[in-house]
Order: C-alpha cells, then structure tokens, then sequence
C-alpha cells in the first residue's frame, strides 16, 4: 500500500470511528510498523496544517484522534445551535482533582480525602464522560475504581496524565480545609 493510499485508509477510519484510534491498529490495517505509521500521520497532520484544513489530528498517549480545529467552532455552533455545556461546579473540580491525581480509586477514597460524600459530583463526572469506571478492588465489597477519560484530556487539552501540573501542597491543605467547611455547614444546618 503507498502513501497515499495509506493516508486515505487513516483518514477513513478515523472519521468514521469519531473517537481516538490506537496507533498501533491503525499499523495493522495499513501493514506497516508503528514508527512508519507515526511518520504518515506527521504528514497527515502537516497537509492539514499548509492547506489551511478545518481538521487536524488529536494525540493521546499511543492514539490519534482526527478533530475539527478549535478555530472552527464559531461556526459549528451555527449548526449545533445549543451545544451541550458541561457546568462544573467547585466540588465536582475538587472531585475530579482528586480523582485524576490518585487514580484509580474509590470513592470512600475520594471520600475521605475530601471529608463528604461524593455521590453527586461522581454522577456528574460519570455523565460527562469525564471518569469511568475501571473495575473493581479487590478488597471486602469489592468496590468500584475511578479513573479519567480521553475526553477529560480533550477537555483539559492535555495528551496524556503526565502532562497534569504537580500538585502544589498548599492546594491540597486548601482544598481540605474548603471540605472540612462544607461538613460544618452541613453539620450547622
């Protein structure tokens, strides 16, 4: 298969799959190796960038996502007319945090980090696709684990987990002492 061909192939499966693909199926179905398949989706990606395209490629870790370029949204809301809005509140963010920095866990983790109940804020991030559900722990109840999405990255425009800014210690004791308050007002009412 040339290039081109090559090219054609990627560009199909990706706008058809509408979601990351791993690079090294993409390899298979093109029959080459990973690193000569890196090298077609650079190209890709550089024939989108000089021919001005509304599309471009996404990475995530070892998966490639073919995109519509963030300059373009202006006119995809034309059509969408009410593009669905994710409202994160301060305790779904502070659930989130806690969760993408200590993943997998468990929400009597999350919990006890954050000294409430997190039913609510985990619905939410569950809803918004932006956790899943990784499996099970195995300890007593077996209980469910938590981790982050592909379209939390997305959200956060990162590529992968190791991009995440450290944790800054100070954080951390604010964002307990934000949860302590929240049992007080809990407990006051």
């Amino acid at each position: 298969m040339d290039t081109t061909q090559a090219q054609a192939v990627i560009e199909a499966i990706l706008f058809t799959m509408g979601e990351s693909v791993e690079i090294s199926k993409l390899a298979e179905v093109i029959e080459q190796n990973v690193r000569t398949t890196k090298k077609i989706l650079d190209e890709m990606q550089q024939r989108y960038e000089q021919e001005d395209r509304g599309i471009m490629l996404t990475y995530f870790e070892d998966s490639v996502q073919l995109c519509t370029k963030a300059s373009m949204y202006e006119h995809l809301i034309k059509i969408a007319k009410n593009p669905r809005k994710m409202t994160l509140t301060d305790t779904v963010i502070e659930t989130l945090s806690i969760i993408a920095y200590k993943q997998p866990v468990t929400r009597l983790d999350i919990e006890r980090i954050r000294g409430v109940s997190c039913d609510h804020a985990i619905n939410k991030l569950l809803e918004y696709d932006l956790i899943t559900e990784l499996g099970r722990l195995d300890a007593p109840g077996r209980p469910l684990l938590f981790g982050t999405t592909e379209q939390f990255l997305r959200c956060f425009g990162v590529k992968s987990l190791e991009e995440l800014p450290e944790m800054n210690p100070i954080q951390l004791e604010e964002f307990k002492q934000q949860a302590q308050e929240e049992i007080q007002l809990k407990l006051d009412l």
